[in-house]
């Protein structure tokens, strides 16, 4: 055999595997909060600025993109949150990983469960990107049923794609993929998308 090819066999040995295509994916990392309020567990929640180009007004955790070859997706976490509740990076306790999540638009999404050891009454959030902050008892999502929603994907080929190469062409029977999507109700608030689904994953961890 070809001793590059031999030498190359040998490097495939001790690879470490990664998601197919993850060095080309986006990459984020979000904290799921959680603060003491009263002797409660509460979780932490932001209000996206009403101004912001994606997802104004929106309910989310705070999160952002990883900074590749800089920082790991953990020391991300912090920063971001750090950064979005104007808190010191010291303030931030992680607990521990969530799994995470290959999103289907080239994205793959890092989420942490972590205490904000800080009174919620000192916590300034960044108005460029935070409009609000408010809080839900841990207790009240442990025992809340999320409604679930399906979300249907279509298969849409390019105008120019090669039917002619595929077996039984335009006819050809793609595969369907479909996505749950989790809503939770609290007060005059609704929880959906990313959040939400990094929230049930969550909850169903604890119960």
């Amino acid at each position: 055999m070809n001793a590059d090819l031999t030498a190359r066999f040998e490097k495939l040995k001790n690879h470490t595997p990664h998601v197919l295509g993850s060095k080309t994916l986006s990459t984020y990392a979000v904290l799921l909060p959680l603060i003491k309020m009263d002797n409660e567990i509460q979780i932490l929640f932001e209000i996206r600025a009403h101004h912001l180009r994606r997802q104004p007004g929106e309910i989310c955790f705070p999160g952002g993109r990883i900074e590749k070859g800089v920082e790991n997706s953990e020391t991300a976490a912090i920063r971001e949150a750090s950064e979005e509740l104007q808190i010191e990076k010291e303030s931030i306790n992680i607990i521990g990983p969530l799994d995470f999540l290959v999103q289907p638009y080239e994205t793959i999404i890092y989420p942490y469960v972590g205490w904000i050891e800080k009174e919620l009454s000192a916590i300034s959030p960044n108005k460029s990107e935070v409009d609000k902050l408010f809080t839900v008892p841990l207790s009240y999502l442990l025992e809340a049923e999320p409604k679930v929603y399906t979300v249907q994907f279509k298969v849409q080929p390019e105008e120019n794609f090669p039917y002619h190469l595929i077996p039984d062409g335009k006819n050809y029977n793609w595969r369907r993929r479909s996505m749950d999507e989790y809503f939770y109700f609290y007060e005059d608030k609704v929880i959906w998308g990313l959040t939400a689904r990094i929230l049930h994953e969550f909850i169903e961890y604890l119960k």
